[in-house]
């Protein structure tokens, strides 16, 4: 089974949002996969810590002063959780393991590889960019809990514009080169430098648009943000 995969980084708080899991996103989204899938589809599903790591580290840090490493680990153990629990919802389908190790190659025979957070200092973006790599991919779907990159933030912005397409410089103007735990950036900064000189294409949209999601896997137009070039 030799063809490249589709990478998928999946923000954790498209899977546990503050309300709590969203078993029907998990529904939803595991019936798309499998019926990619069928097609003779491979995935790499990376999952990210979301709310959860955000409220566990959140917690931490009200109670003592902590090391940056220290909040990174927690941020690292929630992505594995979140990545058990997609595992578990993928268990037909999915390697066994959930990879924690993006350098390390994986000679997986399942239509589906499920990876999480690696160590301090590198995000789940900066995984799902090393796995690309490694398998030949060479792009990565970033399900995240916006639709798009936008000229300016929606939330504070009525007049805020989506963005189609964005190059690398311009990308990395908006979210800087510096990674912290519990950031919330549409595409880590670490990650983005690295895709960036690797020649690759990530799209950002969201998470919750499952048929948008079925838009971008099946080549068809779609809402949501391009970033690729120099």
């Amino acid at each position: 089974m030799s063809k490249i995969p589709i990478v998928i980084s999946v923000g954790g708080s498209i899977i546990v949002p503050k309300t709590g899991i969203d078993m029907n996103f998990l529904e939803k989204f595991r019936e798309l996969i499998q019926s990619r899938i069928k097609t003779g589809e491979r995935f790499i599903i990376v999952v990210g810590g979301g709310h959860t790591a955000r409220e566990y580290q959140k917690a931490a840090l009200a109670v003592t002063k902590l090391d940056p490493e220290d909040v990174d680990w927690i941020g690292i153990h929630a992505t594995r959780l979140n990545a058990h629990l997609l595992r578990s919802v993928f268990r037909h389908q999915a390697n066994p393991r959930v990879t924690k190790d993006p350098t390390k190659r994986l000679a997986w025979r399942e239509p589906v590889l499920i990876a999480a957070g690696w160590k301090p200092g590198w995000s789940t973006d900066y995984v799902a960019v090393r796995l690309a790599k490694r398998y030949g991919a060479k792009r990565i779907i970033n399900l995240t809990n916006i639709d798009a990159v936008y000229d300016k933030d929606p939330s504070r912005f009525d007049d805020a514009e989506p963005i189609e397409r964005l190059a690398w410089k311009d990308f990395r103007k908006i979210v800087g080169d510096k990674w912290s735990p519990g950031a919330n950036a549409p595409f880590d900064p670490v990650a983005s430098k690295l895709a960036q000189k690797w020649g690759m294409e990530v799209v950002i949209s969201s998470g919750r648009d499952l048929a948008n999601v079925k838009d971008i896997l099946t080549g068809r137009q779609f809402r949501g943000t391009v970033i690729d070039g120099e």
